[in-house]
């Protein structure tokens, strides 16, 4: 029997871990209403109407022969998505204001982008002379896409060719110890950035080094300004940058 894509993800702890942690945040009415809105919105998205809307994302793909847009992930890898973070590619013009707008130099820097899905930030990513570029993503479809768009991607104005999708959870991911840009589209629940950043910041402790935050979708920005290991340097409604202090 075929039943769609792997992921290596269990539906059914997923939706156990997010119960109980919507519960110790919000309450057992809250959750339940909440719970309800996610699946309507997920039934709301799957129907062939919207499934057409999402391939508005589709021009990147055009452009350079890859598959990154929203519209072909399996409904189970976006139910899962309702409980972590829904798959949503980036804009390219968005992103190339994020990065040029840091005004750094990035021989030398590692790009990392947790919650990479298909793999487009790493593609655009490698239009500048980054040391490396990797990608960390859950699941594993994604995971799959992402590394064959990586292997069959080529582009003439490309000038970073390490790339590494890593298929992984990105509350255990070690953070190297080089400068960094580190991307993020709001890729986890409340709980799970803190996760994150606290491992950030316990890196940064060890070995302190330059490191650049861009927070595309801050919808929990909070928990990047209580850190007291990055500060923040500006931003729009879109995103926000903050840097190591």
């Amino acid at each position: 029997m075929n039943r769609g894509p792997q992921t290596g993800i269990s539906l059914e702890k997923t939706l156990r871990e997010w119960w109980a942690e919507s519960i110790r945040q919000r309450g057992t009415a809250t959750t339940i209403e909440k719970l309800l809105g996610e699946l309507w919105g997920f039934l709301r998205d799957s129907t062939p109407e919207q499934r057409r809307r999402r391939y508005g994302d589709v021009a990147y793909d055009w452009d350079h022969r890859v598959d990154t847009t929203s519209a072909t992930v399996h409904w189970r890898s976006r139910l899962l998505g309702v409980f972590h973070s829904a798959y949503q590619p980036t804009e390219p013009g968005l992103f190339h204001e994020m990065l040029e707008g840091l005004g750094i130099d990035f021989v030398g820097y590692t790009f990392i982008d947790l919650g990479s899905g298909k793999g487009r930030t790493l593609l655009m990513a490698s239009e500048y002379p980054f040391r490396r570029i990797v990608g960390v993503e859950l699941l594993g479809e994604l995971h799959r896409v992402a590394a064959e768009n990586v292997r069959k991607y080529a582009s003439e104005t490309q000038r970073c060719f390490r790339l590494e999708p890593v298929c992984s959870d990105a509350r255990e991911f070690h953070f190297p110890e080089e400068p960094t840009v580190l991307y993020l589209f709001n890729p986890l629940p409340e709980a799970g950035l803190a996760s994150v950043i606290g491992h950030l910041e316990q890196s940064l402790r060890q070995h302190p080094r330059p490191v650049f935050v861009l927070y595309h979708n801050p919808l929990l920005e909070g928990v990047l300004l209580a850190s007291l290991a990055l500060e923040k340097m500006g931003g729009t409604h879109q995103y926000s940058v903050f840097r190591s202090r």
